[in-house]
């Protein structure tokens, strides 16, 4: 009989002989290895974070970084001379209704008509008057003509040019010495071909420029020829 308990006993189930001890010893050390694995698991996460972050940061430092240096880049593109270009100083402001005789083809400032011509990305297939196209100068536009020396190619490519440029208006003009012009409010630069750098470069430097006189006037609610 004896033999036989202890066989019984062997072969029961180690849970249920084992102490209350064990048992608390046991569980407390299930309890410990979950609390390093979730120890584990948030410091995977807060890594991960930080990391997430860090690229956040480097993009918006960067960016932030390109966004200054373009601005640079266009300010300091204002500031400099464009080669070619002739000027003239203290050009008369007044408005008239009569023509003008102007010093310069095309005009680049003087009397003027007191209606302004639209000058927001306008493309004109007929001249306009210089009256009027002088007005939209003292506003900060920047006229651009041609002549039936220029290409058509280049004549498209200033289309294009001008449809996307505030205060640019367009036009033909025959009674110019160069097949390309560019005119600004007492400013003016003359080329063979649409794609001479200087042409970006006068766009950027004279479109609402220094050179202004009444800066931030509209460039619509006027006349189109």
């Amino acid at each position: 009989m004896a033999s036989s308990k202890s066989k019984a006993n062997n072969g029961a189930p180690k849970g249920k002989n084992s102490s209350p001890k064990a048992r608390e010893a046991a569980r407390r050390a299930r309890v410990e290895e979950i609390r390093k694995a979730e120890q584990a698991r948030e410091r995977r996460m807060r890594l991960l974070t930080l990391g997430v972050t860090g690229v956040i940061l480097a993009g918006l430092v960067g960016g932030g970084w390109y966004l200054i240096d373009a601005a640079q880049e266009k300010e300091e593109a204002k500031a400099a001379p464009v080669e070619g270009v002739k000027s003239w100083s203290k050009l008369t402001q007044n408005h008239v209704s009569e023509p003008v005789d102007y010093k310069m083809s095309p005009p680049v400032g003087g009397d003027h008509n007191q209606v302004w011509v639209n000058c927001d990305k306008q493309v004109y297939t007929k001249a306009v008057p210089n009256e009027n196209a002088v007005h939209a100068l003292e506003h900060g536009a920047v006229w651009i003509t041609y002549n039936d020396k220029a290409a058509k190619a280049d004549v498209e490519s200033l289309k294009g040019l001008v449809n996307k440029t505030t205060y640019t208006f367009m036009s033909p003009y025959e009674d110019q010495s160069s097949p390309i012009v560019l005119s600004a409010w007492e400013h003016q630069l003359k080329v063979d071909k649409a794609s001479d750098p200087r042409v970006q470069k006068f766009l950027d430097k004279y479109v609402q420029g220094e050179q202004t006189p009444e800066p931030g006037a509209a460039c619509t609610g006027g006349m189109t020829p």
